[in-house]
Formats: structure tokens, C-alpha cells, sequence
């Protein structure tokens, strides 16, 4: 399943959950350095859908705030529980 996520770096409190122009937001700690929010923003993805962390991949949006990610056994039902805190 393709999703949609905004990514807000340096969060105080790293977390998924909420929405914002339709995609996923995703609070992570580190700071958009090196590309260190990306990948605590695809690890936190993978814990809140409950699968590895190899079944998520960057689809685009590397260097973007708004990332496309493919996450592998995700469902909608997730998602919408995800969108809806």
C-alpha cells in the first residue's frame, strides 16, 4: 500500500497519528540532517502499522517534507485508525 506522510523533524514527542492535506503525519526527533528524519520517519511508519522495518521503502520525496512510501502488509483500516487520532 502506497502512503502519503509529512514528515515534521525535531518533534519534541515522536509519534504517528493526524493529517495534514491528506497525508500521514509523522513526528520524528531527529532534525532533517543527512537524512536522519527519514529514517526515523520510516521506522516510526513501520511500528505504527505493526510490520518490519524492511517492508517500508521511500518511494519519493527524499529531501521533501511530503514523502510517498510503500509499506508492505499495511491495510486501510490501519490507515484510517492512523488519520483519524
Amino acid at each position: 500500500m502506497r502512503v502519503t506522510i509529512r514528515v515534521r523533524p525535531g518533534a519534541a514527542r515522536a509519534g504517528v497519528g493526524g493529517e495534514h492535506d491528506g497525508a500521514l503525519v509523522v513526528r520524528v526527533s531527529p532534525p532533517a540532517v543527512d537524512g536522519r528524519a527519514t529514517d526515523a520517519a520510516l521506522r516510526a511508519v513501520a511500528d505504527a502499522f505493526g510490520v518490519r522495518p524492511q517492508a517500508v521503502s521511500l518511494v519519493s520525496g527524499a529531501t521533501s517534507r511530503t514523502k510517498v512510501v510503500e509499506v508492505e502488509g499495511a491495510d486501510q483500516a490501519s490507515l484510517d485508525r492512523l488519520l483519524a487520532r
